[in-house]
């Protein structure tokens, strides 16, 4: 488990690598707001088809050699990053870097799967989850770090960590275990679709699918976003602190799993969703008072939140199916949580053309508000059936 554990994290760590660099990009290249935002959302349009595809077809390919080729094209990306000169070249590396994490993130759900022991599965989904947390904040952190203090080639030096990161994974990778059909076992035919089963499709969509998608959505802009935020709103030229202030977005999300307070995932996932959208507004206030204090704040509370929402959805969609559900189930999940990164953060960037950043946080908060008010609603109904299943289990 330790060694899949690695490889998810170096990846995870190579999906969000560039979000520090996009305000060189911006200045390197000349791109406005709209263009920054379609070069960081360009890889969440791509995973999701990607996603939804492997997802459904990795077991017929073999697992391992899925994760093999997921990781060279992650490789290649990383390369086209260091070797770019023009900006349709940043395109096709974030393209090739989608195509690369959709493959990777069903495929590594369900190879981690069957190298768990049963009594362990619980917390291999929890543990790759954190993972992926941890993944996506550091990647940023150790990129910003790079630009601030060593300085040489600051549109290439990163990338050259990345690569090493990688090649690590690549290399602890081939030491698994191979996990596909045996010689001469045909494998059944599998079409490509959602996967989740009706009789939890109701409960899926409405509390585990829509809070996922929120949460991704309301810390993709903060994402996408903080680079540019802290240079021109809080007005701080070191390179390192909106990497760090992504780690301590993404990083104290996985840190927040592990507070043992509200120990029942309804409550858990209520409170989350609460502090979801109060950081989120709170992010809003800090644009327009420039205040780093509240931006740290806003940031914090949206880390609890959505660590909390993350955790609560991926162990009910681990929980709720059956055990040889639960792997399509999963991609699900993941399906809906990239999904929130396409078009609310597209969404900045166009309303950024009419209207002022904070104008253009507020609408979207407005959005994010009306589907988490619906999901509190919602989880009235979830707690009773939740609650029913809980006591029939037990008894």
């Amino acid at each position: 488990m330790k060694r899949m554990l690695w490889v998810i994290l170096m990846m995870s760590c190579g999906a969000t690598f560039i979000s520090s660099l996009f305000p060189l990009y911006s200045e390197y290249y000349h791109l406005n707001s709209l263009q920054i935002t379609i070069l960081f959302a360009i890889y969440a349009a791509i995973l999701v088809p990607t996603l939804l595809i492997v997802g459904a077809k990795g077991s017929d390919w073999g697992l391992k050699r899925v994760l093999r080729f997921s990781v060279w094209i992650s490789i290649a990306s990383t390369l086209i990053f260091l070797g770019s000169f023009n900006v349709w070249m940043l395109y096709i590396a974030r393209i090739l870097e989608g195509v690369a994490y959709g493959a990777f993130t069903g495929t590594a759900v369900a190879f981690l799967i069957k190298v768990t022991s049963p009594n362990k599965m619980s917390t291999a989904i929890k543990l790759s989850g954190v993972t992926v947390l941890i993944g996506f904040g550091l990647g940023p952190a150790i990129a910003g770090l790079v630009l601030q203090y060593l300085h040489w080639q600051p549109l290439r030096l990163p990338f050259w960590f990345l690569l090493i990161m990688l090649i690590s994974a690549l290399l602890i990778m081939e030491t698994l275990p191979k996990h596909d059909y045996l010689p001469g076992q045909k494998p059944a035919k599998t079409k490509i679709s959602i996967g989740v089963p009706s009789n939890i499709r109701s409960h899926f969509w409405s509390f585990i699918g829509l809070p996922v998608f929120i949460g991704f959505t309301l810390q993709g802009i903060v994402l996408s976003l903080v680079p540019s935020f802290a240079k021109n709103v809080i007005h701080t030229s070191n390179l390192s602190v909106s990497g760090l202030l992504i780690l301590l977005l993404l990083g104290g999300g996985a840190l927040a799993q592990f507070i043992p307070w509200l120990s029942n995932p309804v409550t858990r996932i209520r409170l989350g969703l609460l502090f979801l959208v109060i950081g989120s507004w709170i992010i809003v206030i800090s644009g327009q008072t420039a205040s780093l204090m509240l931006l740290c704040t806003g940031i914090f509370f949206q880390a609890v939140g959505g660590g909390w929402v993350f955790q609560v959805t991926l162990r009910l969609a681990g929980q709720l199916p059956k055990p040889e559900e639960r792997p399509r189930v999963i991609t699900a999940f993941y399906l809906c949580g990239y999904s929130g990164f396409i078009v609310p953060i597209v969404g900045v960037g166009v309303l950024t053309q009419f209207f002022n950043l904070n104008l253009s946080l507020i609408v979207l908060n407005l959005f994010a508000s009306l589907i988490i008010i619906y999901v509190l609603m919602y989880s009235v109904k979830f707690n009773r059936s939740y609650s029913i299943t809980n006591s029939s289990v037990t008894t």
